[in-house]
């Protein structure tokens, strides 16, 4: 075995990094900028086609708004909700880093690993 990685394999090893350093997390997905899954991680059953679909929908959206304002390009964006938060993570052009948390998570610790995550992500895509 030459000891090359795929991509796939180098993105599931990012998933896997970032949920190890904080366990907490309900779930990450990488998806492509069109909505399709390239690499999950989820805790439980969550659908990761439908995941894919909604963090490309919202990340394009947040996209225009952000070009509608002049805000500059979009690094980054959250939705929140009573028992959790879903952060969604551009990752270039081509893609998006979404990560499912519980209420209460530890929000710096969190941007920090989820930063260097889709860093990472990126230089793979």
């Amino acid at each position: 075995m030459t000891g090359i990685q795929s991509k796939t394999e180098r993105l599931g090893n990012i998933l896997t990094t970032l949920r190890s350093s904080m366990p907490e997390l309900r779930g990450a997905l990488i998806a492509t900028s069109d909505g399709l899954p390239i690499a999950q991680s989820f805790s439980d059953s969550t659908d990761a086609n439908r995941v894919a679909a909604m963090a490309a929908t919202a990340l394009g959206l947040g996209k225009r708004i952000n070009d509608t304002l002049g805000a500059g390009s979009l690094s980054e964006m959250s939705v929140s909700g009573l028992n959790g938060q879903v952060f969604i993570y551009s990752v270039g052009a081509k893609g998006a880093l979404a990560v499912v948390t519980p209420a209460g998570v530890n929000l710096g610790l969190l941007h920090m690993e989820a930063r260097d995550a889709a860093q990472a992500v990126a230089s793979v895509l």
